[in-house]
């Protein structure tokens, strides 16, 4: 869970922590604007002011999306309780402040987009303050709707980091998705909104509960996961026996129409142009898989997974050959990975996500399709934190199951190599005596950073991986 901060951030971990002040002089400090009351004594009492910004959630976000706002104008807050939930580029994620006091004005509204490191609300710190708070955020806003380029009372914000400088170095003017054409928030049913935690939509999936049709229990109205399961347990209203049959399911998308791209989508194309800048080749290896299929069929049963087994002897090639599960990101050096940790590429509603199975070479491969299934379930309900998805060292991407026999992958940025497979098929080959048989074999390829990986690389790598699956059994180990 991250959280809200007003100060500059520390790029040590993805949750994020406060500076101390900057000085103890009675200056104010460049994120905090003091205000200056009477208090019933006659002394003059100073509070302080402070705007909550947009954070930083991953390395590679640089905007965020307001799903909701947990709490409301003048509602008081306690140190460590979420305030909003933020969908950032790869995930819905509950962000808490950092700070005792009142939610004094709420700057982006729900479904307004806003740049890390800008400012989304105001916190006063007593309830004096509220008002002076409302009048700042009502400054702020008209003078950034007459001169884009005006700055605000308070000092510039410093952007957030976390394990890289994001995108924007400066704060830019909010742009609520009004503005946008058309455009009709994710989460909303016909342009009304409809809030809810990332959870009690995870569970109303799974339990194909309308969340229009629900009255939410939580803060505001915000439905949670009690509300979603009393609902499923509701009994289902008899349909009428006269009942004119439904009409015809209209399509989802309105051809002719421009859409904006999501968050998600957004963050997909800037990682796609930035693969344009490595320059890349492509190895394709045939293995049989006739043996690994068999293994499967007989541990299916225990919850073990296809992806799995395959992440499992990848990982443990890439043990013997380290310079494949290398990176390079600076253009003047190369990194050995000292973990192999094996990220798998995730279709989801409105893009794409590759959740990371950690020390693959190291976990067994029972725990290891268990966290598998736990990392799947989180990255569609897109409850994933950023460790969970930005950690791979080598990539897998599987279209298989889609009986897709071969394609080339796309090679992630900061990332030395990822391999592609397509489905396993019964195909007629040369046995060793002279006579044609039937095995099942699947196509992969792989697409490799030059700089650091050359083609002897790759030749010796998938030799190992081919003798891992022709001979799978070190995969239950």
């Amino acid at each position: 869970m991250a959280h809200l901060l007003q100060t500059s951030f520390l790029p040590s971990s993805p949750c994020l922590r406060a500076n101390p002040d900057r000085s103890s002089s009675s200056t104010s400090s460049p994120m905090v604007q003091i205000s200056r009351r009477r208090s019933k004594t006659g002394g003059v009492v100073q509070a302080k002011i402070r705007e909550i910004f947009m954070p930083a959630l991953s390395s590679t976000m640089t905007e965020g999306k307001i799903v909701s706002w947990v709490k409301s104008e003048g509602e008081k807050l306690a140190k460590g309780e979420s305030v909003v939930v933020v969908e950032s580029d790869k995930a819905d994620m509950d962000v808490e402040t950092f700070y005792d006091g009142y939610l004094a004005a709420i700057m982006v509204e729900e479904g307004g987009v806003a740049a890390v490191g800008s400012a989304i609300a105001l916190l006063a710190e007593t309830e004096d303050e509220i008002e002076a708070a409302r009048s700042k955020a009502a400054g702020s806003s008209s003078s950034a709707s007459s001169s884009p380029a005006a700055a605000s009372t308070a000092a510039d914000p410093i952007p957030a980091e976390i394990t890289a400088p994001p995108a924007a170095s400066a704060p830019i003017a909010v742009t609520p998705v009004a503005k946008l054409a058309s455009a009709v928030h994710p989460a909303s049913d016909g342009g009304k909104r409809v809030v809810a935690s990332p959870y009690a939509k995870k569970l109303a999936k799974e339990l194909k509960v309308d969340l229009a049709a629900i009255a939410g229990s939580g803060p505001l109205g915000r439905i949670v996961a009690k509300d979603v399961e009393a609902a499923a347990a509701a009994p289902a209203p008899l349909a009428a026996t006269t009942a004119a049959p439904p009409p015809a399911a209209s399509p989802n998308v309105e051809l002719g129409t421009v859409v904006p791209f999501t968050t998600m989508q957004g963050a997909v194309s800037r990682n796609m142009l930035e693969s344009l800048s490595v320059p890349t080749f492509r190895v394709g290896y045939t293995i049989t898989t006739d043996a690994l299929d068999a293994l499967y069929k007989k541990i299916k049963s225990k919850g073990v997974t296809m992806t799995a087994l395959l992440a499992k002897a990848t990982a443990l090639a890439l043990a013997k050959h380290p310079v494949v599960n290398s990176s390079c990101r600076d253009g003047n050096s190369f990194t050995y990975n000292s973990s192999i940790n094996i990220a798998v590429a995730v279709a989801i509603d409105g893009g794409l996500i590759t959740p990371v199975l950690q020390d693959a070479d190291k976990s067994d491969i029972y725990s290891m399709s268990r966290k598998w299934k736990e990392l799947v379930d989180k990255a569609r309900a897109k409850q994933l934190q950023p460790h969970e998805y930005n950690t791979g060292t080598f990539t897998l991407s599987n279209l298989g199951m889609f009986g897709v026999d071969r394609f080339d992958a796309i090679l992630p940025p900061g990332t030395g190599a990822i391999m592609a497979v397509g489905a396993s098929q019964p195909t007629a080959v040369g046995t060793k005596d002279g006579r044609i048989g039937i095995k099942n074999q699947m196509q992969v390829n792989v697409t490799a950073d030059h700089r650091v990986i050359y083609g002897a690389d790759l030749a010796a790598f998938l030799q190992t991986l081919s003798k891992i699956i022709e001979d799978p059994k070190d995969l239950t180990f």
